[in-house]
């Protein structure tokens, strides 16, 4: 039970952290994106790198199921959906733990 107190718990909490945050971005981005930015500016830019490599898998899947383009991008809601399962997980495998 030590070891699942000093390393488990917090290693949980710290991805969970990171879920969190990762969330955010892609909610900002997805945000940003309605209202045509500029390209060049270093936010974008920087929200770009950061969402893109988690967004691609999802557009492709998004193509996959409906065979066409389509003119919403719903790869943030699938991405939004996965990280919120992802801490639901989480928080129940460490309730789990604990009793």
């Amino acid at each position: 039970m030590r070891f699942v107190q000093l390393f488990v718990f917090p290693f949980i909490a710290v991805l969970q952290l990171v879920l969190s945050l990762t969330m955010w971005v892609v909610i900002i981005q997805a945000l940003i994106s309605w209202v045509e930015p500029n390209p060049y500016n270093p936010i974008v830019r920087t929200l770009r790198l950061l969402t893109d490599p988690i967004l691609r898998p999802f557009r492709r899947l998004q193509w996959r199921l409906f065979r066409r383009s389509m003119a919403v991008d719903l790869s943030p809601l699938f991405v939004i959906l996965l990280i919120w399962g992802l801490k639901v997980f989480l928080t129940q495998l460490r309730f789990a733990l604990l009793y």
